[in-house]
């Protein structure tokens, strides 16, 4: 443990690396906020899980399908316009689809302000990976900067759905949406006063493929993986405030979620501090595959302490996959294609997330509670096994002699 903690020390101690952490935190601090108080919100005001987490689903998968175009933007021309114009219209369409909920409108007026507030959403995520890919050259280093930050995530994940989950049980559903569109507006603000930009390095300007970072092969199936990985996350999002409804207490469903984030975080945190000798492409494969086990003890609905420490459980192999991902996708991606590459990550990521919640709507109402969490760990070891037939990159001859 002091090897980490010295490890962990000399990296923080690096030029920015703190306060570009702590920026990474209060940037992101919406993640872990609007997802869960939309659900809860939509679920109140159209009446099922069914078509509340069709309308998050939207949400997700909208923002997904613009992300790879934004990141061509940036890597073309820089993130500053894009960031205004995100920053001003997301919380809009936020406040819209709150407002055309509690007007009694159509579901596809809601899912279509749901939509708008997608395409629109605030691309801070990708760009703190971005950073941290031009701020280090080494694997090791990325390896340690992805999990701390994956951590950073987690944390928002763990306080945001503890935040909501206290004003939901205070002040109801409608309240907790609201404070989630007010974090939005805050983390934007938060960004653009760091000294986070000065790190984003625009492509080499040679000659662009139409594809982009889609031109490598193994990028394919590192995001085919990664969206099934997320497919699981986007289950478990639903999973546990169903399990909440079950038991006549929605608040629980916030309690599940902050523990299985605060696993994350806590798996996140070791596996930056330790020391592999398998390769970083085994260790995304073995993180995902060790998942499936805990995602299938939560379909037995055991009682609450039980299921709070198997989804503790689930959560600590979250942020380990997430930073063994973003390394092979910071390695593979040619220099042009950066923030490109990690949005089409994050396209992956945002559409299995949307994807997930869904198909976890549909399945709670159509099959139960437990066929969700069958369905999770079924998916989390075929993406283990498909994991596994991505090849580490041969060493170079001075390599090899060496």
């Amino acid at each position: 443990m002091q090897g980490i903690l010295r490890k962990y020390a000399a990296f923080i101690r690096q030029p920015d690396v703190a306060r570009l952490l702590v920026v990474g935190l209060v940037s992101r601090l919406p993640i872990g906020m609007v997802g869960f108080s939309m659900l809860v919100f939509l679920r109140e005001a159209l009446g099922n899980f069914a078509d509340a987490g069709a309308a998050v689903g939207v949400d997700f998968v909208a923002c997904a399908a613009v992300a790879p175009i934004v990141g061509r933007i940036v890597d073309r021309h820089g993130p500053r316009r894009v960031l205004y114009l995100t920053g001003f219209m997301q919380p809009l369409w936020l406040a819209a689809t709150l407002l055309a909920a509690k007007l009694g409108m159509s579901f596809a007026a809601v899912a279509g302000c749901a939509a708008l507030a997608g395409i629109f959403s605030t691309p801070t995520t990708t760009l703190t990976r971005t950073m941290w890919r031009h701020r280090f050259e080494r694997d090791e280093d990325r390896r340690t900067a992805f999990a701390l930050d994956s951590v950073t995530i987690e944390i928002n994940f763990t306080l945001g759905p503890a935040l909501m989950a206290a004003v939901l049980a205070t002040f109801g559903a409608t309240a907790a949406f609201a404070c989630a569109i007010v974090a939005v507006v805050i983390a934007f603000l938060a960004f653009m006063a760091s000294p986070a930009l000065k790190y984003f390095q625009p492509g080499d300007g040679g000659a662009r493929h139409l594809l982009g970072p889609l031109t490598e092969a193994r990028l394919w199936l590192i995001y085919a993986t990664t969206f099934g990985l997320t497919v699981c996350l986007g289950l478990m999002e639903v999973g546990y405030p169903a399990y909440g409804a079950w038991l006549a207490a929605p608040a629980l469903g916030g309690i599940l979620l902050g523990l299985n984030s605060l696993g994350s975080a806590l798996g996140g945190s070791l596996y930056g501090g330790l020391h592999f000798h398998m390769s970083v492409e085994r260790q995304f494969a073995c993180a995902m595959g060790l998942m499936a086990l805990p995602l299938l003890l939560h379909a037995a609905l055991p009682p609450l302490l039980f299921l709070g420490i198997v989804a503790f459980l689930a959560g600590a192999l979250i942020a380990p996959s997430i930073a063994a991902q973003s390394v092979l996708v910071s390695r593979l991606a040619p220099p042009r294609y950066a923030t490109e590459a990690f949005t089409w990550s994050s396209t992956c990521i945002i559409s299995g997330l949307g994807a997930g919640m869904a198909l976890g709507g549909w399945l709670v109402e159509n099959t139960g509670l437990r066929s969700l969490f069958v369905v999770a760990a079924a998916l989390a070891a075929s993406m283990a096994l498909a994991a596994l037939t991505i090849n580490a990159p041969r060493p170079s001859a001075a390599q090899a002699e060496t």
